[in-house]
């Protein structure tokens, strides 16, 4: 037996996993009847929701990635809410406010649109910081805190949010804190030509493809996936890999800005929900590798003028596998 493998593995976690990875492959199937020649970045979502963790959708307007998050929602059967991220927003836009019934004579908390299962967060650097990090706490303890009163959320939550390029006009950075918030950053690009020529057949014909596309499966069905994740084995040797690689990028004088402990951990939970979604019931160093760069990238500055993507392939080269 393998030092990664599970070295008790269990009849009933295997059809679990059987049945996740069944199911997995339908709400992809789903997804790819109105997006085309994106198979990697819709796995890696899935992956990173699996994982409870949020993604960040870095790219120029009109790829697809509104269309993305409503397709996946629609497949898991969530409740889905939109924000248009603008300049004039207020946090009090984002998570609720108080407002005094004149019946009761009592306020009464009226919930924002932030209360979704899937909340898609659009082009959310163009607001200001200040509204930005109204999403902070509800991104790191799925709730919400008004006046004083907390409100949960129902699970499963989960942030979508897409980011324009930088030079773009009427954008402003991400601080640091919000960056580190989002498990993953992903870029969707341009398709392949054909799978572009595919999306004229799709989306030019009678029948709206996203509006009918149907569920797949349920949400107490994802939650399952996100609550099998924790049985997924992850050896010391793999653990350790994790650590020498966030060790390494900390004691390089070009890592101007390095991960945090919580980057450490989103890495470990996603390579579980990576291996898990293929069907293992155990962590592999090279479910680590495939992963890395989408969840520490963007936490970094690196000198150089080195892309944070290029640096973490870098580190990775250096680093052995125990």
């Amino acid at each position: 037996m393998s030092q990664y493998s599970n070295p008790q593995p269990e009849t009933q976690l295997t059809q679990t996993i059987g049945q996740i990875v069944s199911q997995f492959e339908q709400v992809i199937g789903n997804i790819e009847r109105v997006i085309v020649g994106k198979t990697d970045i819709v796995r890696k979502v899935l992956t990173c929701m699996t994982a409870g963790g949020h993604t960040l959708l870095l790219d120029v307007p009109g790829v697809g990635k509104t269309v993305l998050a409503r397709s996946i929602s629609a497949s898991i059967h969530g409740t889905f809410k939109r924000i248009q991220f603008t300049p004039d927003l207020l946090p009090m836009d984002i998570t609720g406010t108080n407002v005094f019934n004149l019946r009761k004579k009592a306020f009464e908390f009226k919930p924002g649109p932030v209360f979704a299962n899937i909340l898609l967060a659009d082009e959310i650097n163009r607001a200001t910081p200040k509204t930005q990090a109204a999403l902070l706490e509800v991104m790191a303890e799925g709730q919400v805190t008004v006046e004083g009163a907390t409100h949960e959320m129902e699970p499963p939550f989960l942030v979508i949010a897409t980011m324009n390029p930088l030079e773009h006009d009427g954008t402003y950075p991400l601080p640091a804190a919000q960056l580190d918030r989002f498990t993953m950053r992903l870029s969707m690009g341009y398709p392949p030509a054909e799978a572009e020529l595919r999306m004229l057949d799709i989306h030019l014909g009678h029948n709206v493809a996203l509006e009918g596309l149907e569920p797949v499966i349920s949400c107490e069905d994802f939650l399952r996936w996100q609550q099998t994740v924790p049985y997924i084995y992850a050896s010391q040797a793999v653990k350790r890999y994790v650590v020498d690689l966030v060790t390494a990028m900390r004691n390089d004088s070009n890592c101007l800005q390095a991960v945090s402990p919580r980057s450490t951990l989103m890495l470990m939970r996603t390579a579980m929900a990576a291996a898990m979604l293929q069907g293992r019931d155990h962590v592999t160093p090279h479910d680590v590798q495939i992963i890395a760069p989408d969840v520490l990238a963007h936490r970094l500055i690196v000198s150089g003028g080195r892309s944070g993507y290029r640096y973490v392939q870098d580190i990775m080269r250096q680093v052995a596998v125990s």
